[in-house]
């Protein structure tokens, strides 16, 4: 599986306000999420080191009581088990990248699959 189509797999919902597509390797895990204008993220932490890269929109992070407003072009990077927030000032198209690999979403696909 070396080349990606996003345009033609699942899209499914992450959580309210934001959803997409996503890939898997056995080390991580890539997005092309679409987050609704106004969607607020709760402060959590996992596992994964996260990098968020915006395509469009502005997005206000929290990272560990860091704040930034990322517009395109711009990214964050969130260590494993950094508490974080976010909230979308605009509708916003991002790429996430995670790693390990999420299998939360793993599932969340399948499950989205099975369901077409």
């Amino acid at each position: 599986m070396p080349f990606i189509d996003y345009n033609s797999r699942t899209k499914f919902k992450i959580w309210d306000g934001i959803y997409g597509s996503v890939a898997h390797s056995d080390k991580a895990t890539y997005c092309h999420f679409t987050i609704e204008d106004g969607t607020i993220l709760p402060e959590h932490s996992h596992v994964h080191e996260q990098w968020c890269h915006v395509i469009e929109g502005e997005l206000e992070f929290d990272i560990a009581g860091e704040k930034s407003v990322l517009r395109p072009g711009m990214s964050a990077f969130i260590p494993s088990w950094a508490p974080h927030s976010a909230r979308a000032l605009t509708a916003c198209k991002v790429i996430d990248c995670f790693t390990p690999a999420r299998e939360d979403f793993i599932e969340l696909e399948r499950k989205a699959a099975a369901e077409e």
